[in-house]
């Protein structure tokens, strides 16, 4: 066991990682970042379509229309204080990126260019607003670059390939965590006064999903093991465009160039579910609207998939009628959309600027993870309790700023936004905390869990049991769900993690590089998240947002306007222990301050 010692540990080198420790590192804090990836392979780096900022370059905008939207398109479950950081602070932090050099396609005059994107729009939802900042069709990557180069300028510290395993806690404070060198397999503690966990989602739970095979929920799996709350897990995003049986994503941006919805009998069927706002409403609608139109047998010939069109004849004839004087040619659909080009006619063969893409809903994104407060600090109850050491930013984090839904390109800003507040609150409390002493042998249990996968010799591959678990998820707990189902998902569950603590197998039994012992922890990770999420959807008994249950088919306000949290029956600093049922706490109310000065952000019907 080797041990390091820095004054903050930031776990993960995406967008929000990356973004933490560039700031913890500008506000004198020594750092390092500690990722299973090398940083630029982060998952940041697939987000395609744009940031989101009410820069007003090309129309009238505010950030308080952006927090509306916010909140509108979280179906009211968005703690509205984090809203509004969300939308106010988005400005500056575009800006900052542009300034680090981020190459942002621009308007005629110079100016940062700006797309349309679902669910955003100007003056309290009256029309579609052009928000979305882009680089091209690459914006997370440019960001994920940016960040990347400004963190080498200021000297953060990399521990590359090193997957981190455990956190550590002592005397109610995390000090610290547990990693693996992937090279030799030789266990390191990061003995830190601050940890931030940005390990992004765990689309993996599901079996058709637009997420890598590195997003398997360890940090929220981690924490959770030992006694932190994770908050309304139930809330998984599938966003609509997804390429048929890949999951890879096709950019909501396709949609905000004036691409369409085409079902089997070709209709444009948004028209029907959002006539106001048709192809841009928010992905849960559109999501719900896709999979009704398969159910009623207006599938394309029949099958589980509708077209995306943005053939220049399409959208032309659309924005003909709609009375726009814009007119898009394929020099222009190759000019925004190249990789998504790209991908259709590598992966299926098509053309997009001549034939229509196959889509379907795909598993994308989650609200929930672990509790914070606006400045990234965790949260272990409805009181608000913050546990010294622990901070996080990202897809992990749920600061609940998306509420049951995020709207696209908010998770770009929620990274920029939330990393950065992360980075200065670290820097702010290094300066003043001490090093709280690391327990004894701090990677004794976890060593003695990856020992035991090592060591197996049951009869149960790793990959089965992943198949089996993702296929369960997708059938009980994707888009539409009702309880029989879930409760079947959740046996199928429980069984299967059964099967991985007594009946697993691994073949590579070595040291160095040993990605079978590392994959079949991750599993372990995946069947936590899944039991958790499903857990939470049975115990919310109405719809909302991307949590549609066909049993509780309305919006319950009264009832349900709460964050659902899962707490470990052990409370902090719980053991390893396996088989430890979690317990529901449903007593932390959902901020709703905006409403109390502007009831257009009080809850109401969700219109298109």
């Amino acid at each position: 066991m080797k041990v390091h010692q820095f004054d903050a540990v930031i776990v993960g080198a995406g967008g929000a990682g990356l973004m933490a420790a560039l700031y913890a590192v500008k506000g004198g804090a020594n750092v390092a970042v500690v990722s299973k990836l090398y940083p630029t392979r982060s998952h940041t780096g697939t987000a395609q379509g744009g940031i989101g900022a009410a820069l007003g370059n090309l129309e009238e905008d505010s950030p308080l229309w952006h927090a509306y939207d916010t909140v509108k398109g979280g179906d009211w479950l968005s703690d509205q204080n984090a809203a509004k950081v969300l939308a106010e602070e988005a400005i500056d932090a575009v800006i900052e990126l542009e300034h680090m050099g981020l190459p942002f396609d621009r308007t005629e005059d110079g100016r940062i260019s700006q797309r349309r994107f679902g669910g955003h729009t100007s003056d309290f939802g009256k029309k579609p607003v052009r928000r979305a900042c882009h680089a091209a069709d690459r914006t997370g990557h440019m960001i994920l670059q940016t960040l990347y180069q400004q963190c080498i300028k200021h000297n953060v510290n990399f521990f590359d390939e090193f997957h981190v395993v455990d956190v550590i806690i002592n005397k109610g404070a995390v000090v610290g965590c547990v990693a693996v060198e992937l090279g030799t397999g030789e266990i390191h503690v990061f003995h830190s006064k601050a940890t931030l966990f940005a390990t992004g989602g765990w689309g993996r739970v599901w079996s058709v999903t637009s997420n890598a095979h590195s997003l398997t929920g360890d940090g929220a799996a981690i924490t959770y093991r030992r006694g932190i709350p994770v908050q309304d897990m139930e809330f998984y995003q599938f966003h609509p465009t997804g390429i048929y049986k890949l999951g890879i994503l096709i950019t909501e941006g396709v949609r905000g160039e004036g691409g369409v919805l085409i079902n089997g009998r070709g209709e444009r069927f948004m028209e029907r579910y959002a006539p106001n706002i048709k192809d841009l409403a928010s992905r849960d609608v559109i999501s719900r609207s896709i999979y009704l139109e398969i159910r009623e047998g207006r599938g394309i010939k029949g099958k589980d998939y509708v077209y995306l069109d943005v053939t220049p004849e399409t959208v032309n004839r659309y924005l003909a009628e709609a009375g726009e004087s814009r007119r898009i040619d394929r020099d222009y659909v190759e000019s925004k959309l190249p990789d998504i080009l790209d991908f259709c006619r590598t992966y299926l063969g098509v053309d997009p600027v001549r034939e229509p893409m196959p889509i379907q809903p795909t598993a994308h994104y989650s609200m929930g993870g672990i509790p914070t407060n606006v400045n990234a600090e965790a949260v272990i109850d409805e009181d608000w309790t913050v546990i010294p050491g622990l901070y996080a930013a990202g897809e992990v984090a749920c600061v609940s700023c998306h509420g049951a839904n995020r709207l696209g390109t908010n998770s770009l800003v929620d990274l920029v936004v939330f990393g950065r507040r992360g980075g200065m609150a670290i820097a702010d409390y290094v300066k003043h905390a001490d090093f709280v002493p690391l327990p004894a042998n701090p990677s004794a249990e976890v060593e003695s869990e990856l020992n035991r996968i090592r060591s197996s010799t049951g009869k149960t591959r790793p990959g089965e049991i992943r198949q089996q678990m993702q296929r369960a998820m997708m059938d009980g707990v994707g888009v539409f769900r009702e309880e029989s189902g879930m409760k079947a998902a959740l046996d199928c569950i429980y069984e299967l993690k059964e099967r991985f603590n007594n009946d697993l197998s691994i073949d590579d039994k070595g040291m160095k590089f040993n990605t079978d012992l590392l994959e079949a922890w991750e599993l372990g990770c995946l069947l936590d998240i899944a039991e958790l999420t499903t857990i939470s959807a049975l115990e919310r008994k109405e719809s909302r947002g991307a949590h549609s249950r066909e049993d509780y088919k309305e919006r319950d306000d009264a009832n349900w306007m709460v964050h659902t949290l899962v707490e470990h029956q052990d409370g902090i600093g719980a053991s390893l222990r396996a088989g430890v049922k979690p317990r529901i706490n449903l007593n932390k109310r959902v901020d709703t301050s905006l409403s109390d000065v502007d009831e257009r952000f009080a809850p109401k019907v969700r219109t298109y």
